[in-house]
């Protein structure tokens, strides 16, 4: 005798799947995570995966203009990053909580960043 399944018993089975399917990425996505990074709390943020609450920094000083010192700033930022917990993370652009503080002195431009990294 073959198996059959109500139509009712289709659609309640595939929103039953349909539901799950957050989770089950969620899950996937923390159990990737190996390294270094395996040790902070991560969160889902905007479809990113971020560190809770565990900030890098990255600092530029000397420099002859703003635009040059938050760009080395952010070099030095992700080059931890990079050496801590791989490419994967080290991307400034997909970085949560950023906050940058620029200012001149008579040496040139220096700027201090933060951010949490996500992926």
């Amino acid at each position: 005798m073959p198996f059959r399944l109500s139509v009712q018993a289709c659609v309640a089975a595939f929103l039953a799947i349909v539901s799950l399917a957050p989770t089950a990425l969620a899950a996937q996505r923390v159990a990737a995570v190996t390294g270094l990074a395996a040790a902070h709390d991560l969160r889902s943020e905007r479809g990113r995966l971020c560190f809770s609450d565990h900030y890098h920094y990255g600092s530029s000083s000397g420099v002859s203009n703003r635009k040059k010192a938050e760009y080395e700033a952010v070099v030095s930022w992700s080059s931890f990053v990079d050496f801590e917990y791989g490419n994967t993370w080290a991307n400034f652009a997909k970085a949560s909580a950023k906050d940058m503080n620029c200012a001149q002195s008579t040496s040139g431009w220096s700027c201090d960043l933060s951010a949490r990294p996500c992926r």
